[in-house]
């Protein structure tokens, strides 16, 4: 992260939270606050993480490119 108040900071975490409300959020009604919680984690984990290839990481999804980068503990022995 940059400085405070930076446009290119905003505008990631804007991207990010419109993304969030389209499939998440506006996708029905949430009875509690709890409901819609765990449903935001769950589509993060699920699908922001282990579908959406990002072109910085090499068209890898996050969780395959940290897979990637992480040594095994079998590599670091």
């Amino acid at each position: 992260m940059g400085q405070v108040g930076t446009a290119a900071d905003n505008a990631a975490m804007e991207s990010f939270f419109a993304l969030i409300q389209k499939n998440v959020f506006n996708t029905r009604h949430w009875a509690t606050r709890h409901e819609l919680r765990i449903a935001t984690v769950v589509w993060i984990e699920r699908t922001y993480h282990h579908r959406r290839r990002q072109a910085r990481l090499g068209r890898l999804t996050p969780t395959q490119y940290e897979t990637i980068m992480t040594p095994t503990a079998a590599q670091a022995a």
